[in-house]
C-alpha cells in the first residue's frame, strides 16, 4: 500500500469518526460523486440517522433526479426530495455574476428547513478541498453563510481522492463527470426562463441518448452551442448525429444549432469570461461548425 493510499484511508477514517460523533446529518445530495461519497460515509457512520436530500427545481434535469434516486438506493441511505423554485427569485432570473450564489442559498435554505422538520442539526454538502481554488465560485459563499458543513473540505480531501473513496465504496458514480445545474448553460446577463431551461434539458437528452458522456448545450438566446469532450468531437461530427441534432434540437425553438470545436470547457459562459475575448469567441469558434436547422435548408 502506497503512502498516498494510506493518506486517503486516514482521511476517510477521520471523516467517518467526525460524522459518527453527530446525532444525525442531512446531506445536500445531487447524486454526483462528491455528495454521494459524503452520503456513503454518513450512512456507514450513522445508519438510519443519515438522510440524503435532493432539492428538485426547474434547473435540475429529470435524468439527474432519477440518477440521484438510484444512487441513494445503491448506498442504502434514506432519500428525501424537497421542492423549490429558483425562478421565484428576481436576482436569480436576472442571471448576473452571482447567480450561483442565489441558487445555492435557496437550495440550502430548503435543506435546512427540511433538516429542522426532521430535528437534524447538521446539514452537509459535498464541497471538496479542490473547490475553493477552482475559479469564480460564488456558490461557496452561500455554503459559508448558511453554515453548511463540508466534511470533504474540512478533512482536506481533493477531487481525485473523492473518486478513490467512491471506488472504495464501489459507487457507480466514481467516474461520473461533473454536472452543473441547467442555468449554467445560459450566458451571464441573459435572463433565465423556464422555456430556456426546458429546451436545454431536452437538447441535452439528445446527446445523452447518443452516448455522449461529457457535454453541455449552451443557450445563446436562440443559438444552441453544443460542447462535447475533446475525445468525443469526432463522434459529434458523424453525419448521423449531425442529422439527429439538426432534427431534434432544431425543433426545440433554437434558430441555429452549432458545435464548438474547442470542445467542452467548464465555465465557458461564466462571469470570468464576459469580456471582449469571450465576445470574440462567440463570434468565431461558436459558428465554426453549424448544424443547419430545418428552416435553413
Amino acid at each position: 500500500m502506497t503512502t498516498t493510499e494510506r493518506s486517503i484511508e486516514e482521511k476517510l477514517a477521520a471523516v467517518r469518526a467526525d460524522l459518527a460523533d453527530r446525532d444525525g446529518v442531512l446531506i445536500a445530495f445531487s447524486g454526483g460523486v462528491d455528495s454521494s461519497v459524503v452520503a456513503a460515509i454518513a450512512a456507514e457512520a450513522l445508519g438510519d440517522d443519515a438522510v440524503a436530500c435532493t432539492a428538485k427545481s426547474e434547473t435540475l434535469p429529470e435524468a439527474e433526479l432519477e440518477d440521484a434516486t438510484r444512487v441513494a438506493e445503491e448506498i442504502g441511505i434514506r432519500h428525501d426530495i424537497v421542492t423549490f423554485s429558483e425562478l421565484d427569485s428576481e436576482a436569480f432570473v436576472e442571471n448576473d455574476g452571482d447567480r450561483c450564489y442565489h441558487c445555492r442559498s435557496m437550495r440550502l435554505e430548503s435543506m435546512f428547513d427540511h433538516a429542522a422538520e426532521l430535528e437534524i442539526e447538521t446539514v452537509c454538502d459535498g464541497t471538496n478541498a479542490a473547490d475553493p481554488g477552482d475559479g469564480h465560485r460564488p456558490g461557496l459563499e452561500a455554503v459559508e453563510e448558511q453554515d453548511a458543513y463540508s466534511p470533504l473540505l474540512e478533512h482536506d480531501i481533493t477531487k481525485e481522492e473523492v473518486r478513490e473513496i467512491a471506488r472504495h465504496y464501489d459507487l457507480s458514480v466514481a467516474d461520473k463527470p461533473s454536472m452543473a445545474c441547467l442555468s449554467s448553460r445560459i450566458p451571464t446577463g441573459l435572463e433565465v426562463t423556464e422555456e430556456k431551461l426546458t429546451r436545454i434539458e431536452k437538447a441535452e437528452r439528445v446527446l445523452r441518448t447518443w452516448g455522449f458522456e461529457q457535454f453541455r448545450v449552451r443557450d445563446h438566446d436562440g443559438i444552441a452551442r453544443i460542447e462535447v469532450g475533446e475525445d468525443e468531437l469526432e463522434a459529434a461530427l458523424d453525419p448521423d448525429f449531425v442529422a439527429a441534432a439538426r432534427e431534434h434540437i432544431g425543433d426545440l425553438g433554437f434558430e441555429h444549432v452549432t458545435l464548438d470545436l474547442e470542445g467542452y470547457q467548464t465555465g465557458s459562459v461564466s462571469p470570468a469570461e464576459t469580456d471582449e475575448t469571450t465576445a470574440a469567441k462567440q463570434e468565431t469558434d461558436v459558428f465554426s461548425a453549424e448544424y443547419p436547422t430545418a428552416g435553413d435548408q
